[in-house]
C-alpha cells in the first residue's frame, strides 16, 4: 500500500511592508503544480498552503504567522508512515542562539509575516517541530528558498558542491557548525532586528484547525516529553533531507525569470527535477549549483541530511 503523501507550502511576500518580496507566491504555485505530477494530492487534508496573498485574511489559519507556521509543521509530521514535503519561500534571518551550540551566538531562522511583533523561528525550534516530532516511518523532504538557510533545520550531515561538481561533507552540527553571517544584517535588505526573537509565544502547538486535519491521531498528546530533545544530533536517525538556497552567510535571490517573479533556488531546483525525472541527491545538488552559476547567481545551494546516505546511489525521496 502506497504511503500517504502530505505537503506544506509556505510563501511570504511580506505584502505592503518595507521588506516586500515579489516571487514567493509564484514559488508556491510552481511547487504545487510540480507536486501534482509527483502524486501529491491538493486535497485540503493532504496539502496546506500558507500565504500572505491579499486573498488570505490575516485571521485565517492559512495566514503565515509564526504560530500558524509551527502549527502547520506539527500537522505535517503528526502521522506515521507518510511521505512529507515542505517548501518555504520568504525571508531567512539569523537570531541570537538560545541553546549555546553555535560559536558565533547566532541561529538561522525563518521570518514569519508577524516577526516584528512575535519574533522569528530559530533553527532549534524548526528542528524540534520538524525532526524530533516527526512520527515513525516517515520521510521528509524540505526545500528552503531563503537567505541564511544552510543549517536552518540543524541536520547533522551537510554537503556542498563546488563549481566543478565536487561534493564535500562540511563540518556538521555534531562538531558545532559555525555561522558566519553578520548579526546586524538579519534578513535581506539590511533590516536590523534587535529583539531576542526566541519565539517563545510560538510554541503553543497546533491549533484545533490543524488538529482537525489529522487522520486518526487526534487523541495523541502534543509536545515533547522532558529530555526527549537532548543530544539529538546524529542520534535521531530521521530520514529528513533538505535543499537550501544558500550557505548560512549568503542571501538568496528574488529573481525575475521569463517574465515571472520567482525565487532563484526554487526555479533552479524545479528545472533540474523536470528535466532529469529521478536524479540522485548528488546529481540534484550538482546540477542545481551549475544552473545557478550559469544564470549568474552567486548563492551556493546545500544539501543537509538527518542520516548518512549514499548521495550517488539514492534518488530523491519525494
Amino acid at each position: 500500500m502506497a504511503q500517504r503523501k502530505k505537503s506544506l507550502l509556505i510563501g511570504i511576500n511580506y505584502t505592503g511592508s518595507a521588506h516586500e518580496l515579489k516571487g514567493c507566491h509564484s514559488d508556491v504555485d510552481n511547487v504545487a503544480e510540480f507536486l501534482g505530477y509527483k502524486g501529491y494530492s491538493n486535497n485540503h487534508r493532504d496539502r496546506v498552503i500558507l500565504s500572505d496573498n491579499p486573498a488570505v485574511e490575516p485571521d485565517s489559519p492559512y495566514y503565515p504567522t509564526g504560530h500558524n507556521m509551527l502549527a502547520a509543521m506539527d500537522w505535517l509530521v503528526s502521522e506515521p508512515n507518510c511521505t512529507l514535503f515542505l517548501h518555504y519561500s520568504g525571508h531567512g534571518g539569523q537570531i541570537r542562539d538560545v541553546d549555546g551550540n553555535r560559536s558565533t551566538g547566532l541561529d538561522d531562522s525563518l521570518v514569519p509575516v508577524d516577526w516584528e511583533e512575535r519574533g522569528q523561528i530559530s533553527s532549534t525550534v524548526l528542528h524540534e517541530h520538524l525532526v524530533t516530532r516527526m512520527k515513525g516511518g516517515c520521510t521528509l523532504f524540505i526545500l528552503l528558498d531563503c537567505c541564511h538557510s544552510g543549517s536552518a533545520v540543524e541536520l547533522p550531515f551537510v554537503y556542498r558542491s563546488d563549481a566543478d561538481g565536487q561534493i564535500s561533507l562540511l563540518d556538521n552540527l555534531r562538531k558545532g557548525a559555525q555561522l558566519v553571517g553578520e548579526a546586524q544584517s538579519l534578513i535581506s535588505g539590511g533590516l536590523s532586528f534587535d529583539k531576542a526573537g526566541e519565539a517563545r509565544e510560538l510554541l503553543a502547538g497546533a491549533t484545533s484547525f490543524f488538529r482537525g486535519l489529522k487522520h486518526g491521531v487526534e487523541g495523541e498528546e502534543e509536545g515533547l516529553q522532558e529530555g526527549e530533545f537532548e543530544d539529538q544530533y546524529g542520534h535521531e536517525g530521521r530520514m529528513v533531507t533538505m535543499f537550501s538556497g544558500c550557505r548560512d552567510d549568503q542571501t538568496s535571490a528574488d529573481a525575475r525569470i521569463e517574465g515571472e517573479s520567482t525565487g532563484a533556488m526554487t526555479w533552479a531546483f524545479l528545472q533540474v527535477l523536470k528535466k532529469e525525472g529521478s536524479p540522485t541527491y548528488a546529481q540534484t545538488l550538482q546540477m542545481t549549483r551549475k544552473l545557478l552559476d550559469e544564470s549568474n547567481y552567486t548563492q551556493i545551494p546545500q544539501l543537509s541530511c538527518g542520516v548518512d546516505i549514499n548521495l550517488e546511489d539514492l534518488s530523491l525521496v519525494l
